[in-house]
């Protein structure tokens, strides 16, 4: 151990342009990560409302990871698709938007909703309305979301596909829906995939609730259709979202352990974050005590994970933190929107955290 340390002191001088995090040079963080052979980027999420913000973003995403992620987690035109309409003008700017920010020499992920964003049921469409139906399963939902979803492919041309987003939350949330759920991706999907035969396709499970506040038989059901019915086993894991923070770190490896051992598939971290501060929401009864330390020990642990079991890729959800964007929030979501708000490898000032660092040092490997 002396020995060591003596080496640390020699390699890493005061002199050196090495930046010292956790006490010791950036060299040797991780070191047994020499030739990084998973991707790593991060979601297109903004940090403000502005448009200068947006560029920024993606400029940001360019720069710092060789994959990024359109997370497109909102309204469904059901109306438009199943009556051959017009499809509304906020869906095409929106895709038309991402289209042409589309970031050259960079791989993408485009992870699209079914449901909405409380996971109970389908996303609403663009007039607010849910969708009337007797069976997920039934053919104008199959025929509506397999268009929803080749207009998407069309436009944005992804090189990994989540055709549905965090899909054991249904089955949490809505049980009697599950089946019909998993009959109407059946359909999606053999349509998806004969006409995109070469597109990695997946539906995203989260890690967080699945590791830990699911029955057995939940995580038994889950595993067996992710395994036998996916191309890659897609992650989202917010470990705050599980009540994770800096007072039980030492439960995050639990879930890496549960995920490792019951996935037999290539897996990919499509979204996930640690909190670099305490998170307080009243309204919600959730005060997850955090920091900079917290978050720097997670991703640390993500990284090594994604190189020991030879992740495809990581997508860390936001690379700033948005307080900026979440003062615009209406009231209705703004404690759901503060749950991710402070998760960013830079605060809200733009100011790099000691996990940007360390981001930056294994992205270079």
């Amino acid at each position: 151990m002396l020995t060591l340390i003596v080496i640390s002191l020699f390699s890493c001088k005061e002199d050196d342009d090495e930046e010292i995090i956790d006490g010791c040079c950036l060299g040797q963080i991780l070191p047994s990560i020499t030739n990084r052979d998973f991707k790593m980027g991060f979601t297109t999420w903004p940090y403000n409302a502005q448009l200068g913000g947006q560029d920024t973003t993606y400029a940001f995403l360019k720069a710092n990871g060789d994959i990024y992620a359109e997370h497109i987690d909102d309204r469904i035109p059901w109306s438009a698709w199943i009556n051959n309409t017009a499809l509304p003008q906020d869906f095409i700017n929106n895709i038309q938007g991402r289209k042409q920010r589309k970031i050259n020499g960079n791989d993408l992920l485009v992870s699209v909703s079914l449901l909405n964003n409380l996971r109970t049921d389908l996303a609403e469409d663009y007039n607010g309305d849910t969708l009337a139906y007797d069976s997920l399963n039934q053919s104008n939902i199959i025929s509506a979301y397999y268009k929803h979803i080749d207009y998407i492919v069309t436009e944005l041309q992804p090189d990994h596909l989540v055709i549905a987003m965090e899909v054991n939350e249904l089955l949490k949330n809505a049980p009697s829906k599950w089946d019909g759920y998993k009959k109407l991706m059946d359909s999606v999907r053999t349509q998806l995939k004969a006409k995109y035969p070469n597109l990695p396709m997946s539906e995203s499970i989260t890690l967080h609730n699945l590791a830990y506040n699911a029955s057995a038989i939940e995580q038994q059901e889950v595993v067996s259709y992710i395994n036998s019915t996916q191309d890659f086993a897609s992650i989202s894991f917010h470990p705050h979202i599980g009540g994770l923070g800096a007072t039980n770190p030492e439960q995050i490896d639990n879930g890496f352990v549960f995920l490792n051992s019951n996935i037999q598939l290539p897996i990919a971290f499509v979204e996930t974050s640690a909190l670099a501060e305490d998170l307080i929401v009243p309204n919600l009864n959730v005060n997850i005590p955090s920091d900079q330390g917290f978050q720097l020990e997670y991703l640390k642990t993500l990284l090594l994970q994604a190189d020991v079991n030879d992740y495809e890729f990581i997508i860390w959800w936001c690379h700033r933190d948005y307080d900026a964007l979440w003062q615009t929030f209406p009231p209705s979501v703004k404690d759901l929107g503060q749950l991710w708000r402070d998760t960013g490898l830079l605060d809200e000032d733009g100011n790099e955290r000691i996990s940007f660092d360390v981001w930056s040092e294994i992205l270079s490997r």
